[in-house]
């Protein structure tokens, strides 16, 4: 990522990202969008960089495939595995008498 200082001439912008609040500023070339630009005021560093990482987005999107098809498992349910797992594994090492 590459940091730079605003310059004067693109101060107003900065004002209407942020008068905005929640809205994206789009900048169009004949009727087509060519930037947009948004307020980051509330946005940390690292955030921003993993919103925009083609990796991580990568990640992401995988990751919502395979809940819409059905191949997740809820929070609740990998606890319950998990317990159960450590049960087992107790019972096992645990000294006879």
């Amino acid at each position: 990522m590459k940091v730079l200082e605003l310059p004067r001439e693109l101060e107003a912008f900065l004002k209407a990202a942020e008068a905005s609040k929640e809205d994206t500023l789009l900048f169009t070339e004949k009727k087509r969008p060519v930037a947009a630009l948004v307020s980051l005021r509330n946005v940390d560093r690292e955030s921003l960089a993993l919103s925009t990482h083609s990796g991580f987005l990568k990640i992401i999107e995988a990751s919502r495939r395979e809940i819409r098809e059905g191949k997740s498992i809820s929070l609740e349910n990998l606890e319950a595995k998990h317990q159960q797992a450590s049960r087992r594994k107790r019972k096992r090492s645990s000294p006879r008498r």
